[in-house]
Order: structure tokens, then sequence, then C-alpha cells
């Protein structure tokens, strides 16, 4: 199974490395380009790291893909270059739209670029921050996780884009169950 961790890299993206280091796990990172600006020392660590990089649009533009062709490609690669700023030699493979809005062309875009679209089939909504928070998000995450991971499932989680301390802290907790249920892999470049 996978780990997918989105619209980081953010202030818990440390927490979140340390703990899969700390259990020996890798994982896969689907990052934006506004904020690998703001933290390219966390996608260094990321790729120091050995895991992997998906490129998670520029700013999260949920409707990018219904937006003409050049402005697709633009996009997408002006988030290459980010991370490339950061990690030079880095290797982007994947690419996940926003919210799973996949289109036919931002798709081939993708492809064109060099990047396979990675979607998921495991979303604990730990996004949905405005629903639940604190104990009860951490609570739900697990509960989430645990009953509907299985083997080769990808789980959307994420290190960026709010407070995500529940997140976190369910991660304290998932991340040495999982190992020992499963095969955790990040996605192969």
């Amino acid at each position: 199974m996978a780990l997918t961790f989105d619209d980081g890299p953010g202030p818990e993206t440390p927490k979140i490395l340390e703990m899969l280091r700390e259990q020996g796990i890798k994982a896969t990172f689907c990052v934006i380009g506004v904020n690998v600006q703001e933290y390219p020392q966390y996608v260094q660590e990321i790729v120091k790291d050995g895991h992997t990089l998906c490129n998670h649009t520029w700013k999260h533009d949920e409707s990018l893909g219904k937006k003409s062709a050049d402005v697709i490609r633009a996009d997408l690669q002006k988030t290459n270059d980010e991370i490339h700023k950061a990690v030079p030699d880095a290797q982007i493979k994947y690419f996940r739209h926003p919210g799973g809005n996949f289109t036919p062309a931002a798709v081939e875009i993708a492809s064109e670029l060099g990047m396979k679209s990675l979607g998921w089939s495991v979303d604990p909504s730990d996004w949905n921050i405005k629903k639940w928070s604190g104990q009860q998000m951490t609570n739900h995450i697990c509960t989430n996780v645990r009953n509907n991971t299985k083997p080769g499932s990808i789980v959307l989680s994420h290190d960026g884009g709010g407070d995500r301390s529940a997140t976190v802290a369910a991660y304290k907790t998932l991340l040495p169950e999982l190992k020992g249920k499963f095969t955790l892999v990040a996605m192969p470049v």
C-alpha cells in the first residue's frame, strides 16, 4: 500500500517526515508550487529521505483541467521548475489534480511532461477541517484508514493546506499499525 501526502510542504511536513523516518517508511508527497517556493528546505528533505515527488499544481486550482492547454501546461511546468529550484535533479514522475478533478487535457499534458496521473483509493477526509478538528478528526482519520485500507490501497492524506495537527496525531498511531499489516511503498520513480 502507499501513503500520499498532499498540499504541502507546510509547517507539519517535518513532523510527518520524522515519523516516516523513525518507522523506515517511504511515501509520496504531492506538492504545491507556491508551498515549494515557501518551504524549499522541506522538499530537499523529502528527496533526501528517498520519498517520491508528485506535482499538485501551482496553487491547488481545482478547475485547472477546464482551462486551455497552454494554461494547464504553464501551471504544471511552473510547479516542476520550482521543485527543480529546490532540488535540481529531482524526479517528478506523478501529477495529482486537486480535488481529483482530472480531465483528459490535464492527464494528457501531464503525460507529455513525463508524469503519470495519480489518484487514490482511501480518503480519510483529513482535508475537511471545517467538519472535524482535534481528537475527533484524529479518531476519524484512524478509523477511516483502518477500515478501508487493503493491499494495493493508495491513501490520501495532507501535510499542508491548513491545520494538520490531527493528521500528525493520527499517523503517530497509524504508521506502526500499517507497517505491521502491509508493505508500505512510495510510488515508484
